[in-house]
């Protein structure tokens, strides 16, 4: 597992999320732990390390 840490778009505070390295290409939802609002993560992993990471808002 990976740690990134990353700003919510919906309230802007600094939050951590525990992502799978084993898996190269990951699109998923996933809710905010501050303001728990759902966030769209689209990640991708190259020898084990973020090569691309967004955190979009998915409106409510």
């Amino acid at each position: 597992m990976y740690e990134h840490f990353f700003q919510c778009p919906h309230c802007w505070e600094e939050i951590s999320m525990l992502l799978d390295a084993s898996v190269r290409q990951q699109k998923y939802i996933e809710d905010c732990e501050i303001c728990c609002n759902p966030i769209e993560l689209d990640v991708t992993f190259e020898n084990g390390e973020v090569v691309n990471f967004s955190a979009s808002n998915i409106g409510q």
